[in-house]
């Protein structure tokens, strides 16, 4: 894959579950020109990646809280200025947007972009002429390993500056659905509606592969242990 430099420097690694979510969201960013990878062996990231080497890490809702704590200390430990982001759902294109948000923190300047969840809009405050670019994106199905979803474009327009307020259609659902806004080269992303507490209830327990009592058993996984080298 033939990919620009623009962001080379930028070395993410997402950490989750859903083989399809986590190949799909590292082709994503590699397009875009990061140095990405992805595993679901949560037993061996220390061992398989370099942490010192790693810019920014991206967790999926199925790691386990005490493995997300251990690699939060080892990681912090062997690279202080590493960035940690915790993904909103299993979807690729809004899991590969926060990872982008994340290596583009330092771009925000001093526009303001705030989702109104009572109201169910977007209040955009810009101190500049530009251009704004909105998805909605929620799941289809919950159903693990692979989960499924869609997304529609809300807005893709120029702004002049000032105080804007963007409406969140009504095809958007009030479960398991979620926004992302692209103002210049800034990305943030917000939760619309959350997760249902059926798949909270899947989320692993411990540092172990158990979900909690009266879920449902998480099916098993094909290995996912990417090699961002391999591809350029």
């Amino acid at each position: 894959m033939n990919a620009s430099s623009e962001h080379t420097r930028d070395r993410i690694l997402v950490v989750g579950r859903s083989p399809g979510v986590l190949l799909e969201t590292v082709d994503i960013l590699r397009s875009k020109g990061y140095a990405a990878d992805a595993t679901n062996q949560f037993d061996h990231v220390l061992d398989d990646y370099d942490a010192t080497g790693i810019d920014i890490v991206v967790f999926g809702g199925m790691v386990p809280a005490e493995t997300k704590q251990y690699l939060r200390e080892e990681f912090s430990a062997r690279n202080p200025d590493v960035t940690f982001v915790q993904g909103l759902a299993g979807i690729a294109g809004l899991v590969a947007a926060q990872a982008e948000g994340a290596a583009l923190a330092g771009e925000a300047g001093d526009s303001d972009v705030v989702y109104d969840a009572a109201q169910r809009v977007i209040r955009l405050t810009l101190n500049r002429t530009v251009h704004v670019i909105i998805k909605a994106w929620w799941a289809t199905s919950l159903t693990p390993p692979e989960p499924t979803s869609t997304s529609m474009r809300v807005l893709d327009a120029e702004f002049c500056d000032g105080y804007h307020v963007v409406p969140v259609p009504d095809e958007v659902p009030t479960e398991a659905s979620f926004l992302t806004v692209v103002v210049g080269s800034a990305v943030y992303a917000f939760t619309v509606g959350a997760m249902p507490q059926s798949v909270m209830r899947m989320v692993p327990t411990g540092s172990s592969a158990a979900p909690l009592p009266g879920a449902l058993a998480l099916p098993p996984v094909s290995i996912v242990n990417t090699r961002s080298h391999d591809s350029y």
